[in-house]
């Protein structure tokens, strides 16, 4: 599927975005009081659905597109577009005009609502198509009701005109305010989440499969590998001595893993709603630590942002900045441990509905962005360190809640002996590892290569305090 050529935003610092948002308002109140007011008040049933209730959703959705996130979701402002054209045909059917008048406005409607839709998506090029289509609108609106305006003030004529008028107002003002995106950069579009953009362009035995396993643990893979770290820990003693005291084997590992995602992107892609989609640039780190190391001590999960570009200097000034944080209280307090407290709080039946209500929010991308902040069960990748503990890396399940594919486990060090080239016995330190990852964002060939490519920075770890040379884009 092509991307859009052009992508259109508006921005909260525009006067016109602000008016159009408040015009938009009054509205849904003039909706609402057309019901209370005049013959409105006489509607009931399938009128107040279509006359009452999906006007004013659609006008709480146009301010609520405008004002909240507008650089990243200002197309759709055409859902509000077409929520008022269905509502608009409706009204006709209840005119008693000619059958065949009915049929051409109701064309008419939905072709405006076409131009509107593919004009605020980019699709056609030129703002101006919604100013007009805007206007004739609200020409139309006026000749329309130009007999019962000037027939004398009447509460019912004006709240059957005003709302109306207020709304495709607001469409002219905010198709004025638009502007243009640069090029060159994804712009979320139809299908996108806040988390991440669909992926579009994947084999038709992909897009199936995940409907055959819909289920995250029974589309797991399970990988064991060990690493040789004689070079990574003489790499860690001198970075230790030079400009990061305390660096450990996490920070290390993480690092080479940032770098995989930069070589590999589609380690990066998530599965929601069955479909596939992809965090691009944003990797996001997920890890549960403790406040101190024993039975009683209490445990919170950190988050982290990380990008492809971040080397190792950047991963673990950010790591060890959320552990301060973390640990910096004398209980570990978190935003999430209080969200984790306001759900617990709910009795019990009621919680079931809740996480119910949570996936299904979640499923259909409508989660708030605030809770995909918090939750560590949305992310790219989560570490547990086994090593701290003092016991080999265990498998750990996935999560089917959330989005979160791959969940890296590693264990404490091991030394082993060997025999060299020459039949002389070699002592060598390992840290084995365990990765359980979600088959369904990349194919087994894709995996084997990452996990090889993972497995040599980590036997070259001077590589990581560069930038990459190149950081692969995933496929539209």
């Amino acid at each position: 599927m092509k991307r859009r050529k052009t992508a259109y935003a508006v921005s909260r610092k525009n006067p016109l975005t602000w008016i159009a948002a408040l015009l938009s308002v009054c509205a849904g109140i003039g909706y609402v009081a057309y019901v209370t007011c005049g013959k409105g008040a006489g509607v009931s049933g399938w009128d107040v659905c279509f006359r009452v209730i999906l006007p004013v959703l659609a006008a709480l959705l146009f301010a609520q597109t405008v004002l909240v996130h507008p650089e990243e979701r200002t197309y759709r402002i055409a859902v509000s577009y077409w929520m008022l054209a269905v509502s608009f045909v409706y009204a006709l059917a209840n005119t008693g005009l000619a059958w065949y008048l009915i049929v051409v406005l109701a064309l008419l409607a939905v072709a405006a609502a076409v131009l509107v839709h593919r004009s605020a998506s980019g699709l056609l090029k030129g703002d101006w198509l919604i100013v007009l289509v805007a206007g004739i609108g609200l020409a139309g609106l006026v000749y329309y009701n130009n007999a019962a305006l000037h027939a004398g003030f009447s509460w019912e004529s004006w709240l059957a005109f005003l709302p109306d008028a207020c709304f495709l107002a607001a469409f002219m003002l905010i198709a004025l305010a638009l502007y243009e995106l640069p090029e060159g950069e994804y712009h979320l579009y139809w299908g996108d989440r806040y988390d991440g953009r669909l992926v579009r362009s994947l084999d038709p035995i992909t897009n199936v499969g995940v409907y055959i396993m819909p289920n995250r643990n029974g589309a797991s893979n399970l990988f064991r590998s060990s690493v040789e770290i004689s070079r990574m820990e003489k790499f860690m003693r001198k970075k230790k001595l030079d400009d990061m005291p305390g660096l450990g084997v996490t920070e290390l590992l993480l690092a080479a893993m940032v770098r995989t995602f930069a070589e590999y992107p589609a380690l990066n892609r998530f599965i929601s709603g069955q479909k596939i989609y992809s965090h691009g640039d944003d990797i996001q780190y997920c890890m549960t630590i403790k406040k101190e190391m024993s039975v009683e001590g209490s445990e919170t999960i950190i988050k982290l942002h990380l990008k492809p570009t971040d080397t190792l200097k950047d991963v673990y000034e950010k790591f060890r900045a959320a552990v301060d944080e973390a640990k910096g209280s004398e209980e570990l307090d978190s935003d999430f441990d209080g969200l984790a407290a306001l759900i617990g709080a709910i009795p019990g039946v009621l919680l079931k509905f809740t996480v119910w209500l949570l996936k299904t929010l979640d499923y259909f991308g409508l989660l708030p962005k605030v809770l995909l902040e918090l939750s560590p069960f949305h992310g790219s990748l989560f570490f547990t360190s086994m090593g701290s503990l003092g016991i080999p890396p265990i498998f750990h399940h996935l999560y089917d809640f959330g989005n979160l594919p791959v969940f890296c486990s590693f264990g404490c060090k091991r030394r082993a002996r060997e025999l060299g080239d020459e039949g002389q016995v070699l002592y060598k330190k390992y840290i084995d590892f365990t990765i359980n990852c979600d088959e369904r964002i990349a194919d087994g060939f894709y995996y084997a290569s990452a996990f090889k490519y993972f497995q040599r920075l980590l036997q070259k770890p001077e590589q990581l305090e560069l930038p990459p040379e190149e950081v692969k884009q995933d496929v539209e």
